[in-house]
């Protein structure tokens, strides 16, 4: 089991995706807890890392957790992501291992993860996601 921490970051029925340098897959910036990280601690960690902003601690609300195959992983190998929702401060650009950044609507949908695409379903199904 793969245990992911995520931004679901949405705006005017897009949410924000992140692509890794040398992968053509796109998913929901964020990662893996080091020892002794909160999920929030963990949060607030890779955004800030990955994407040059500050989320607003006070902001942070939990979206869901969803299970898929990991990509690129054996068969059998599941990942689990737990999103959460917050605020943020400064300005989004990609950095660290982040080369790109978009605003995807469902139609990317093929474009994303496994358990991205579990994501894209259920915004789809509450109206939330173009």
């Amino acid at each position: 089991m793969i245990d992911k921490i995520a931004w679901l970051h949405l705006a005017g029925g897009r949410v924000l995706g992140a692509r890794s340098k040398g992968k053509d897959t796109w998913y929901f910036p964020g990662g893996k807890r080091e020892p002794g990280e909160s999920d929030v601690e963990t949060l607030v960690r890779e955004i800030s890392e990955e994407l040059t902003v500050a989320l607003v601690p006070a902001s942070i609300a939990p979206a869901g957790a969803w299970e898929a195959q990991a990509d690129g992983r054996a068969d059998g190998t599941v990942v689990r992501m737990t999103c959460y929702t917050a605020e943020h401060t400064g300005t989004l650009a990609p950095n660290s291992e982040i080369a790109e950044l978009a605003w995807l609507g469902y139609a990317d949908r093929p474009r994303v993860s496994a358990v991205c695409r579990l994501i894209f379903d259920d915004l789809r199904s509450q109206g939330r996601l173009d």
